[in-house]
């Protein structure tokens, strides 16, 4: 078992993802925030967006000192004309994305009984439309340079028996089959998409709603490593392939859940 504590976590340095330009969605907090840290750690400039302003403000304060100073830009995803607004001034100001991590989502628990046809489109839009316009409005600029990293974040839950997650699974199985797609399409411009899947991962969040002390020993219990994982381990796994050491990744998704295999 590994003594390695979350403090004393070190990335590894991908020189290329220096000067990088990289949009991450739901950068504010959770597994974002780590992204965004991580990111601007390696000089990447990075931009991202979320809805949560407080919480964002913070972290752009906090990493105002790192390597690349990122950059916050309040959006809501739900809406696509703000969306493409933003994508459109983001363009303008750096000139194009090199790098997509489409990362924001919520996980709101409900049960089927209850679902409304209005419930039923604002999981949809929150969990995989945005991803999709987010895709579409940096591809054309990635198709002309002929490269480019898109990464689409998907979820452990789908994979495993759990409740009151109906449309949040059904979502997240929708981008797996979205990225493959994507990478089909997109391959022959030089463009790679991959699906990053969390496992059971300790974020404020979870440890504040779900992750009581049962449900994390039913976590460890179901998982290969008796650890929990960490932000910055799917913020690892993400540095890797958006850079060039994964030159050769497309079309797959790519696990991170210390082999959660469910109890």
């Amino acid at each position: 078992m590994s003594d390695l504590t979350q403090q004393d976590f070190v990335y590894a340095t991908y020189p290329d993802l220096k000067g990088k330009r990289v949009v991450i969605t739901g950068g504010g907090s959770g597994i974002g925030g780590e992204l965004t840290t991580a990111f601007a750690g390696q000089g990447a400039r990075v931009v991202f967006l979320d809805i949560a302003e407080e919480a964002s403000r913070a972290l752009e304060s906090a990493l105002s000192g790192a390597a690349a100073a990122p950059t916050f830009i309040k959006c809501d995803l739900t809406n696509i004309d703000e969306l493409q607004s933003v994508f459109a001034r983001i363009h303008e100001e750096l000139g194009g994305v090199d790098i997509l991590l489409n990362n924001a989502a919520n996980d709101d628990r409900h049960d089927i009984e209850d679902v409304t046809p209005a419930y039923w489109e604002s999981r949809m839009n929150v969990n995989l439309r945005h991803m999709f316009f987010c895709t579409q409005a940096v591809l054309a600029g990635m198709k002309e340079r002929r490269q480019g990293a898109i990464l689409n974040f998907g979820s452990i839950s789908w994979h495993l028996p759990h409740n009151h997650l109906h449309l949040y699974m059904t979502a997240k199985a929708g981008i797996e089959g979205m990225t493959r797609a994507l990478a089909r399409d997109a391959g022959h411009y030089g463009i790679r998409a991959n699906t990053i899947i969390p496992g059971a991962v300790r974020t404020p969040r979870q440890q504040a709603l779900w992750h009581n002390p049962e449900e994390e020993a039913r976590i460890l219990a179901g998982q290969c490593l008796p650890e929990r994982v960490e932000m910055q381990d799917v913020a690892a796994l993400t540095l890797f392939l958006a850079s060039d050491n994964a030159r050769h990744c497309s079309g797959r998704e790519y696990f991170v859940d210390a082999g959660f295999y469910g109890a």
